[in-house]
């Protein structure tokens, strides 16, 4: 005997194939990310801080989307501890100290670091030359001071390290923490855009001479670096004011 549950279906999308149902939930729960994604990097960057109240509407606004996914999406940072919520007043930055930041990069540091080591293992010259390039255009960027190809050509670096060390759970686990990374808002940080070009040389070089350990060590410091000028960046904003941790 079947059940009227058993008996029920859900026309499938023509665009996807997947029912309509799940093709909207699964958009929204890309919205929510993206919305999410776009705080973390808001609070990272010091644009908002702790004290301060996250207006749903004004990010609605700024984003273009609906209330409900920033509402999600805040939830959602409420459960990792990012956001609190205030009785009756509404979503604010929880406490970020000195010490979170560096915890974050340093947990950063060591899934890079790894991923870089196996990629020295495994990198083609055909992959070696791609770097290479990508490498050009973060320098040729730099000089022009052009922020979306400096961001984008920084990100395809990193990228192309961590697919070929082959290694898809320790690249999932980088994913977790890089997403506290102000990813949009790094080419505004002092001194980073430099220090990014310089470090890259370091890991490519050990890359080229196949030195897991060196690869290791250099992308390692490369992202403490990148920790240490977030933090020096925060401090100038008064982030912190007096506190001193």
């Amino acid at each position: 005997m079947t059940t009227a549950r058993e008996t029920m279906t859900v026309a499938p999308s023509a665009e996807t194939g997947a029912p309509s149902g799940e093709r909207a939930l699964g958009r929204r729960r890309q919205l929510s990310d993206e919305v999410a994604a776009h705080v973390r990097e808001l609070i990272m960057s010091g644009q908002v801080r702790h004290g301060e109240f996250l207006r749903l509407e004004r990010i609605a606004d700024d984003l273009g989307v609906s209330v409900t996914p920033v509402r999600e999406a805040l939830l959602s940072l409420r459960g990792e501890g990012f956001v609190t919520l205030e009785p009756r007043r509404g979503f604010m930055p929880a406490p970020l100290t000195r010490q979170d930041v560096r915890d974050l990069f340093e947990a950063q540091a060591y899934f890079a670091g790894e991923l870089a080591a196996r990629a020295a293992e495994k990198i083609t010259e055909e992959e070696l030359a791609s770097l290479a390039r990508t490498q050009e255009v973060l320098e040729r960027a730099s000089e022009a001071g052009d922020a979306e190809a400096i961001e984008n050509a920084n990100h395809r670096f990193h990228r192309t390290i961590n697919l070929c060390a082959d290694s898809p759970k320790t690249a999932w686990l980088l994913r977790l923490v890089v997403r506290y990374a102000p990813r949009r808002f790094y080419s505004t940080i002092e001194g980073w855009t430099r220090a990014s070009v310089d470090d890259h040389h370091l890991v490519l070089a050990a890359l080229r001479a196949g030195d897991a350990g060196a690869a290791r060590q250099a992308m390692r410091a490369h992202i403490r670096h990148a920790g240490t000028l977030l933090v020096v960046h925060l401090e100038a904003q008064g982030f912190w004011g007096d506190e001193r941790k």
